[in-house]
């Protein structure tokens, strides 16, 4: 799998090769795309699942400081116009990048695998505990006040640690990517929907915790 930045590209303006084609970083010139970036491709990155988030958040804001509409404001109508696309394009991509499931999500779509809608299924080993999460959960909503608050830490902390578990999982099986369309990537698809999942349990364990003494 190969990034959408790419030698091949040169800046108009100046010649230089573009690290991505939102602008030049060279001259600074702004380009349209020829069709909407990757994520990966908008930053000027390879693609991979294993990122230094702190060097993506460099990217984002030494890019973002040369597209900012107010950088352009006295420029001509189609380059305020690439300002305003391209920063919302990048935007969007480092929320992309920024968060490790939807990294993975990313990646098992482009890489061929099954989106959500394709595969609903979560490991099979995950599911009998997600009915006796379930059922300690329902548990805990009918227990008196002090139980409630002892239940739900307990069960925060283990879905907590599952979920740490799961990213793992995911992480092991996209480093370094997989071929195309592999039938591992099926695997990682139901991990992704296991933490989604996990995520959905921890925030309504946050809001029953809302309601418990401390």
């Amino acid at each position: 799998m190969t990034a959408e930045v790419s030698s091949a590209l040169a800046c108009s303006s100046c010649g230089a090769e573009l690290a991505t084609p939102l602008l030049c970083e060279r001259c600074g010139a702004l380009h349209e795309p020829a069709g909407a970036p990757t994520p990966f491709a908008a930053l000027g990155l390879e693609p991979a699942y294993a990122l230094d988030l702190a060097t993506v958040r460099r990217r984002l804001l030494s890019l973002s400081r040369a597209l900012h509409p107010d950088h352009h404001f006295s420029a001509d109508a189609r380059t305020r116009r690439l300002a305003q696309d391209n920063t919302a394009a990048l935007n969007a991509a480092f929320l992309v990048l920024n968060d490790d499931c939807r990294r993975a999500d990313w990646l098992v779509s482009a890489l061929g695998g099954p989106r959500e809608s394709d595969e609903r299924a979560m490991p099979p080993a995950f599911l009998q505990e997600v009915l006796e999460w379930n059922e300690a959960i329902e548990e805990a909503r009918d227990a008196t006040p002090a139980a409630r608050a002892t239940a739900l830490a307990s069960l925060r902390t283990r879905l907590a640690h599952e979920r740490t578990l799961a990213v793992q999982r995911v992480a092991h099986a996209l480093t370094p990517l997989p071929a195309r369309a592999t039938p591992a990537l099926h695997g990682v698809r139901q991990e992704l929907n296991a933490l989604r999942y996990l995520d959905r349990a921890l925030r309504e364990l946050a809001e029953l915790e809302l309601g418990a003494p401390h």
